[in-house]
Order: C-alpha cells, then sequence, then structure tokens
C-alpha cells in the first residue's frame, strides 16, 4: 500500500510538528509556507552596522516545555537554557528550532497557497510565488500552480488566513473561527554602540507601550560584543499603532525604553520594526484541534488552544493524530 500523500500549509512551529507527526505515521508530506524558510514566529533577523554582526529573535523571545513531549523536542533541536529557569531559546538563534524540525521534511517556501481546490481523497493545492503578493503589489495576473493530489490537507495558519481557504468546503468552519481573537504585536530591534542600564529582561505592568523587552544579546550563542535589544510592544498599542509606518514605530518604543532605563537612550546603531499581525492568542478556540477526518482537512495552531508556543506544538501533534489515527 502506498504512503498517504498530505500536504501541509504553514510551516510555524504547529505545521512543522503536525508535518513530523504525520511523517512519522508514514505519510508523504508536502509543506508549503510564504516565508523563505520554516518557522513563522520562531524567526531570528540578522543584520550588520558597522562591521558589527548582529541578529534579533524577533518573534517568539523564548520557550518553555510543560510536558515531556516538548521537552524532548527542544533537547533534540539543540535548545539551550537563558535568564529566568525553565527558559529555553533556539541557538545560535530562535530560528535554529524550525530549522531542525524541517530537515528532511520536503519543504515549498516562498509559497503563498491561494486556494484549495478537488474534493475528500483527491485535494489540490493552488499556490503562488510570496514575492508576487507583498503590500503594495497589484494582484498578479499570474495562474496559481497547482499541485496534488493530497488525501487530505492540514492548514496551520491563522484563523483569518485559513479561513477563506477552508469556507468553500466546509462553510460552517469560519464561524468557529471568526470567535478566536489574536493581537498583533509590533516589535523594534535595535542594537547600541554601549550597554544599556537595563536588566537582560523586563515585562513592565500592562498597559504601557511595551509588553516585553529583552537584550537579545545576552542568549547564549550570539554574536559576540553586540548590544542587541528586542522590544515588543503591548496588544493595545500594537492595536492603536496598526498601520503607523514602520519608520515612525521604531523610534516611538525605543522612547519608552529610555522612560524604563531612567535616561535617553544613545543613538542606535541599527534600528528596525516588524509587524506581526497575528501575534498573541487572547480568546482561543478552545479544542486541540478541528478537523474532519472523512473530509481529509483540518486547522491547528496556538491558536486552538493557547498563546504559548507548545499549544502550538501540542495542536499539530493533536491535528496530525485526526487526520491520520
Amino acid at each position: 500500500m502506498s504512503s498517504p500523500r498530505i500536504a501541509v500549509i504553514g510551516a510555524g512551529l504547529a505545521g512543522l510538528a503536525c508535518a513530523r507527526a504525520l511523517a512519522a505515521r508514514g505519510a508523504a508530506i508536502r509543506l508549503f509556507d510564504k516565508g523563505r524558510a520554516a518557522g513563522g514566529r520562531l524567526a531570528t533577523r540578522r543584520a550588520e552596522a558597522a562591521g558589527q554582526a548582529l541578529q534579533f529573535d524577533h518573534g517568539a523571545q523564548y520557550l518553555t516545555a510543560r510536558t515531556e513531549g516538548f521537552a524532548a523536542l527542544l533537547a533534540a533541536c539543540g535548545a539551550s537554557p537563558w535568564g529566568e529557569p525553565g527558559r529555553f531559546v533556539g541557538t545560535p538563534g530562535m530560528s535554529a528550532l524550525p530549522r531542525a524540525m524541517a530537515r528532511g521534511l520536503d519543504l515549498a517556501a516562498a509559497r503563498h497557497v491561494t486556494a484549495i481546490e478537488g474534493r475528500p481523497g483527491a485535494w489540490v493545492v493552488r499556490h503562488l510565488d510570496a514575492a508576487l503578493l507583498r503590500p503594495g503589489r497589484p494582484r498578479p495576473a499570474t495562474e496559481p500552480e497547482a499541485e496534488g493530489p493530497f488525501q487530505a490537507i492540514a492548514i496551520a495558519l491563522p484563523p483569518v488566513q485559513a479561513a477563506p481557504l477552508i469556507a468553500p468546503h466546509a462553510p460552517e468552519w469560519p464561524a468557529r473561527l471568526a470567535a478566536v481573537r489574536m493581537a498583533p504585536c509590533w516589535t523594534v530591534m535595535a542594537a547600541f554602540a554601549t550597554r544599556l542600564p537595563l536588566p537582560d529582561s523586563l515585562r513592565p505592568a500592562p498597559g504601557g507601550a511595551i509588553g516585553w523587552a529583552a537584550r537579545d544579546s545576552s542568549k547564549p550563542g550570539r554574536p559576540a560584543g553586540a548590544e542587541c535589544w528586542v522590544v515588543q510592544a503591548g496588544p493595545d498599542w500594537s492595536r492603536a499603532h496598526l498601520e503607523d509606518p514602520a519608520e515612525a514605530v521604531a523610534p516611538a518604543l525605543l522612547a519608552a525604553l529610555g522612560a524604563l532605563a531612567g535616561a535617553d537612550l544613545p543613538a542606535p546603531a541599527h534600528a528596525a520594526a516588524h509587524r506581526w499581525r497575528h501575534s498573541l492568542v487572547e480568546a482561543p478556540l478552545g479544542e486541540a484541534c478541528l478537523a474532519d477526518p472523512a473530509l481529509g482537512l483540518g486547522l491547528g495552531g496556538d491558536w486552538c488552544l493557547a498563546g504559548r508556543a507548545e499549544a502550538a506544538f501540542e495542536s499539530g501533534t493533536a491535528l496530525a493524530a485526526a487526520l491520520l489515527p
């Protein structure tokens, strides 16, 4: 009997966990992601200033493990302890974790899935070069490529991105997804020539501009001699400034960091801002995944359970079990 061929859309932590679990059950996996590599919010941005190598974990800042399965995964992927007991990070960057998880998987990177077509047992994935769909560009006239057939499709995307893909085939699911609420997050990456008078990580009281800030260069394996900071805005501030240009967001959040330091910050040698539109889970689905084995379709992500990376792993693993018991 031939191996079932299954597509997984989304190569963040949930999608990777799902793909690995399906592959362990004997499925042939085709993994799609619009990013240039696997990882989603397990992301690392690299830069250079004045000849100094810089890097920033501008998505998930650290991981914690409450279950043996996730703890074993972190150990297998080479995660290292950092900061408070129980915190782990990828080494030499957070992106090392999804790279290790994606090893051996058939990943189609930089592909934006536009539609799912076909029928149960013979699904087809339509996808385009993700570069053609960057903000500000007109919708391309290029016809999306068709790939399939697939016995089943697992979708590990934020609800607002998953809903239009699934609506033609499971019309009752978009209403379930609409109840899920995720907050955006503006993130600033900044490097300085001198050390800032702040602890390695701080989580200010809720309600201010900053939800979290960390000296990213204090993590193990990071470039020596760098003073790199990641500053993440709180959900209310991010919503209020969601459409602000990145050039305005960076100085505003660095000014707020200076207020926490009790002094004006020196001019950064490097500063950039990144907007995560779907970052923090505020109202989850309340189930490990949403799946219909007879239809051969399913959805998963941290948004199913909680705003923790481990929830994404648990959801992806549960989705694999639901689609291929």
